[in-house]
């Protein structure tokens, strides 16, 4: 970076600037969103794609200057719009946006592809005054192409790395989202979740990440894996930040119908920002199963977290038994899903890419070779082989197993028979149920392991309790202040 005064913001003041910071030296005039937008490109050209590389960033936006120089004028003229207005933000690599950008889920079969108009999600950013700064890598088609594909890597983008150290997981599908943001290359991102997908790589940057219920956010112009368990959700480096984000990107969305049950329009969730919001909680933690999955060191960092819990005034129940816990659990709706869905998105996919159905990437793939099927497409051949009208009887009785599984005999039973606030995951190693219910879980920063590798606790609950999970992740995030930034 040129200029010298810029470059000293970068370097000191900008590491881990929240929305908040920043609002008040635009305000003041003491940055503008362009400036702003320029320190991150300075960031992202040093230590994403050169340096230690973590390869977070798929594409830059090219208009993104341009937007911010914008921003600014208008902020002049007719003051802010709020507090989005001249942020930079960072969307996955599966969300449409009309732009000058591609959107391909990480596929060489969609490289080419420019989506018509923005995601619901994305026209109601730019309404906000948010800069849509670039597009974030991830593990390609959502962590749903190979078995053994790891997770960060896509056809695309490469491999993503985890800024805490290299030797450490970058969790999956929205790992660029992830590694972006706890690298400091933007304030704040858009992760999707199936099954984790937000919650797991959050935990492992030592990030804020919010699943929302199925609902909340519109998932018009994503690309879909799933109708029964898809969302969007916001991740931050503060749990401010991420309910500022959600506060923004939810609402009603005639085009994707289930947003019509959403409880929570008009609700600021800003207001849920409780230093106390732990207070008189009473909380469960999944131990059955769920722990049985960390390492040694993992484990102590979770043990000193849960003990914070009653020093901030929640009442903890340890542990607790979630009774579907341990029954055998299938993939057949996202299997059977995910043809269904993904058809019918790529319906609307320019016809000169060539790529319309499932069976079109597969083939693509095919022909490409070793650069597109370094970890082979077997997810994909198994859930093209279903019919894509979802009339199999192994899909509408998984359909059915699921919902009664996760909620009334899941989720909903455990909660119920302790009278509990929510449950306590560790990492996102408890996703998958909450997943199936279509039910909210939002992550935060727990501490860390002696090597550094981030830890992060799960809080779980029924539909539509975002504001309660929020209350409790702040109070956790403000009693604990856990977060540290990694060192590149």
């Amino acid at each position: 970076m040129i200029n010298p005064e810029l470059e000293q913001l970068k370097n000191e003041w900008l590491i881990e600037a929240t929305i908040e910071k920043i609002q008040q030296k635009l305000n003041k005039s003491e940055i503008t969103s362009k400036e702003l937008v320029l320190m991150y490109l300075g960031r992202i050209a040093e230590l994403d794609q050169s340096g230690p590389k973590i390869n977070s960033i798929i594409e830059i936006n090219p208009e993104a200057v341009q937007l911010a120089d914008a921003l600014d004028f208008e902020r002049h003229l007719k003051g802010s719009r709020g507090p989005m207005h001249g942020i930079p933000v960072f969307i996955k690599d599966n969300i449409d946006t009309g732009d000058k950008m591609h959107t391909s889920a990480g596929s060489l079969a969609l490289a080419g592809s420019y989506a018509r108009e923005d995601a619901f999600l994305v026209k109601k950013l730019r309404e906000a005054g948010a800069i849509i700064l670039g597009k974030t890598n991830l593990t390609e088609w959502a962590n749903f192409m190979a078995e053994n594909m790891p997770t960060g890597y896509s056809s695309r983008g490469g491999q993503v790395l985890n800024p805490y150290g290299a030797k450490f997981i970058v969790g999956g599908s929205s790992s660029g989202s992830a590694a972006a943001i706890a690298s400091n290359f933007a304030v704040v991102s858009i992760g999707t979740e199936t099954s984790g997908s937000i919650l797991s790589p959050a935990s492992q940057h030592s990030l804020v990440g919010i699943k929302p219920t199925v609902g909340l956010i519109s998932r018009t112009g994503i690309i879909p894996l799933s109708h029964t368990q898809d969302t969007a959700g916001p991740m931050a480096r503060t749990v401010k930040d991420a309910a500022i984000l959600l506060n923004v990107v939810q609402g009603v969305d005639l085009k994707d119908p289930i947003t019509s049950c959403n409880k929570l329009v008009d609700i600021d969730f800003t207001k849920y920002l409780k230093d106390k919001g732990l207070k008189g909680k009473r909380i469960g933690i999944a131990r059955n199963i769920y722990f049985d999955y960390l390492e040694e060191p993992q484990l102590q960092v979770m043990n000193a977290a849960i003990k914070q819990l009653p020093e901030l005034g929640a009442e903890v129940i340890d542990s607790v038994d979630i009774p579907s816990a341990q029954e055998e659990w299938d993939m057949n709706v996202l299997l059977y899903e995910f043809k269904s869905d993904l058809n019918a998105y790529l319906k609307n996919v320019d016809s000169r890419i060539g790529i319309r159905t499932l069976s079109d990437i597969i083939q693509f793939n095919e022909q490409v070779g070793e650069k597109a099927l370094k970890y082979g497409q077997k997810i994909l051949i198994d859930s093209d082989k279903t019919s894509g009208c979802l009339t199999e009887p192994t899909y509408l009785n998984s359909l059915t197993k699921d919902f009664y599984l996760s909620r009334e005999n899941g989720i909903d039973a455990v909660m119920k028979q302790h009278d509990l606030d929510a449950i306590v995951f560790p990492n996102s190693f408890g996703s998958m149920i909450p997943a199936k219910a279509g039910y909210p879980s939002i992550t935060v920063p727990a501490g860390y392991t002696n090597e550094g590798e981030p830890v992060g606790m799960t809080f779980t609950a029924k539909a539509y309790s975002e504001p309660t999970l929020i209350e409790m992740a702040y109070s956790f995030e403000q009693g604990t202040q856990h977060r540290k930034p990694p060192v590149l």
